[in-house]
């Protein structure tokens, strides 16, 4: 896939920011069905939302975070319905640890991209080592799936300890956005996702990463069990993320779904 290059997005970025820490935010009992979701998620996650409620009349609230605070905050009772993880670790946590109605599911597989609104910066793995770029956004390894996959590619081109003086760590993929859009950093690792929301569409310039240098990216779901009177609907929620609808959705947003 060859480079997608845009206008810088300008005034548009505080938009962005303020969209994100909204969203994030909300995290009081809500007579809503909650769901959780992975940073990387939140654009596609607000339209499978939309389609739903339009779907069943159930109302939906979205919180999202990396997917380990989200974990965290689960493990900690947080009301929250259903978990969109980034990866399938912290939903296998929570099912280890008895708070989830269902094993974990891969609902899609997530694909990893440079990104970058400045006009003089080609977002190609070999543009890192130049002199003229700065700071490199990623997700934190430790809470972001993201991050650990952009780890992975660093390592993997041996670029990992030549970088790492310029290496910027967001805690979700929202943050590292935040990075990226601001132009704190120069480039940076983010979602396919997110750059191809209708948000974010043809802004910068976006490449897609070898996927033989990261492990595939699979996104796990489980409904949790700490609020009985929306189990019903998260159910119904998880039925129609694995439908052909759901899939169509995620499709959309750059992720890979099986056919099935």
């Amino acid at each position: 896939m060859g480079v997608r290059r845009a206008k810088p997005i300008g005034f548009f970025s505080g938009y962005f920011i303020a969209v994100l820490i909204l969203v994030s935010c909300n995290q009081n009992q809500s007579d809503k069905l909650t769901i959780a979701a992975a940073a990387n998620m939140q654009f596609a996650v607000a339209e499978l939302t939309k389609v739903f409620s339009e779907q069943t009349g159930i109302e939906c609230e979205i919180v999202t975070s990396s997917s380990g605070k989200l974990t965290a905050q689960i493990i900690e009772g947080a009301p929250f319905d259903v978990l969109l993880s980034a990866d399938m670790k912290f939903p296998e946590e929570l099912y280890k640890r008895g708070l989830t109605l269902n094993e974990p599911l891969v609902y899609a597989y997530g694909n990893l991209v440079l990104w970058t609104l400045k006009n003089d910066v080609e977002p190609v793995l070999e543009s890192l080592s130049h002199e003229s770029i700065k700071h490199i956004a990623m997700g934190n390894p430790k809470t972001a799936p993201y991050g650990i996959s952009a780890r992975e590619v660093l390592h993997e081109t041996g670029l990992e300890e030549k970088l790492q003086n310029k290496l910027v760590f967001g805690e979700s993929i929202s943050q590292t956005n935040q990075f990226i859009i601001s132009m704190v950093a120069d480039i940076g690792f983010t979602s396919k996702s997110v750059v191809l929301s209708s948000l974010m569409k043809g802004r910068g310039a976006w490449k897609e990463i070898d996927k033989k240098l990261y492990k595939p990216i699979a996104q796990g779901i489980v409904v949790i069990n700490n609020r009985n009177a929306f189990q019903k609907e998260a159910l119904q929620f998880k039925d129609f993320l694995l439908s052909a609808k759901g899939k169509e959705i995620l499709y959309k947003f750059g992720y890979q779904v099986s056919t099935k």
